[in-house]
């Protein structure tokens, strides 16, 4: 069944809108970051990093956003270009804001944290005039992800993109992507994540994200009746991320998939919700059932995981069908 319809005229097949920053992955692994001494960069960014995904994947893609006009913000548009992604409306900052850095500390395979420099970051600087509806008008997706919400001008310039993209027939993909830092209170983020989140066709997120949404709902943490709400709006596909436990999937029209798991050989767990969902969506734009497009997503989140980068670490559709032809008699996997 074909939940989605992407309009095949249009040029582009997929834009972000969001963060672009630099991830400052830890070299000494399996210690604290008080003793870490050296870090890795890489460009990073949940929409980074799945637009990343998506080229990879042999997707026509493109950007919206801002950098700050240092030697960063040139790092990140040049690796954006050598990944063949559009950067005709990625803006370079003017106003003197920097680039956010990530440092990732990796105590343990399952212990890993993010210390995060997001003062003054020039993402968050994005505009309502940044935002070019013929650009939007030519794509047939857009995903958005929660932090571009986090503070104003950004926040505006995302609710414009998406009225473009609902005007136009782009469907809209929402990364919840939740990040405690640059927000100013729990209530704060519910409201606008819900006002985002009635205008995307799919909502992707883990069940803490969706938690954090239902602030003021009093029945938490029932996968169902989150997912039943957002299609009383626009959403056709909800899927609800239980980390290690795999994924679940559901469809306006009442379905419910539960996800693969596959084995990974785990160094840090960052990275595996781009990952998975860059492989989940080029899935569904080529028109596979949700459970072969969610097969997908968690071999390409296994592959990621287990590799020190994220962006850098992105797979292409080769390597995710080695890597689950590999499993492909695995019992625990095929269960």
């Amino acid at each position: 069944m074909n939940h989605l319809t992407f309009d095949l005229q249009k040029p582009l097949d997929f834009i972000a809108i969001g963060r672009l920053c630099i991830d400052l992955n830890a070299n000494e692994i399996n210690r604290p970051m008080e003793e870490t001494v050296t870090f890795t960069k890489y460009v990073g960014g949940s929409p980074a990093n799945i637009t990343i995904g998506m080229s990879r994947l042999g997707m026509k893609t493109g950007f919206i956003g801002r950098v700050a006009d240092d030697q960063m913000g040139r790092f990140i548009i040049n690796y954006l270009k050598k990944n063949n992604i559009d950067t005709s409306n990625v803006i370079t900052d003017k106003s003197g804001s920097v680039t956010g850095l990530a440092f990732t500390e990796i105590k343990s395979p399952t212990d890993c944290s993010i210390l995060m420099y997001r003062d003054n970051v020039a993402d968050l600087k994005l505009e309502p005039k940044d935002i070019k509806e013929d650009y939007i008008k030519q794509a047939k997706v857009l995903l958005i992800s929660g932090t571009a919400l986090a503070k104003s001008p950004s926040r505006e310039a995302v609710f414009l993109a998406l009225d473009y993209a609902r005007k136009h027939g782009v469907v809209v993909f929402f990364d919840l992507d939740y990040r405690p830092y640059t927000w100013n209170s729990l209530e704060e983020t519910a409201i606008y994540y819900n006002l985002a989140a009635e205008k995307c066709d799919v909502i992707i997120g883990t069940r803490e994200e969706f938690d954090i949404m239902e602030q003021f709902e009093s029945n938490r943490n029932d996968d169902e009746k989150t997912a039943k709400r957002w299609f009383d709006y626009q959403a056709k596909i909800v899927v609800i991320k239980h980390g290690k436990d795999g994924s679940i999937a559901y469809t306006k029209e009442g379905e419910k998939f539960k996800g693969k798991i596959f084995p990974a050989n785990v160094i840090k767990t960052f990275g595996a919700g781009d990952s998975y969902a860059a492989a989940f969506i080029y899935g569904l734009m080529q028109g596979w059932d949700i459970p072969k497009a969610m097969e997908y997503g968690a071999a390409a989140a296994s592959i990621v995981i287990s590799s020190h980068s994220c962006s850098d670490a992105m797979p292409t559709l080769k390597q995710i069908e080695d890597f689950i032809q590999k499993y492909k008699n695995d019992p625990i996997v095929t269960k």
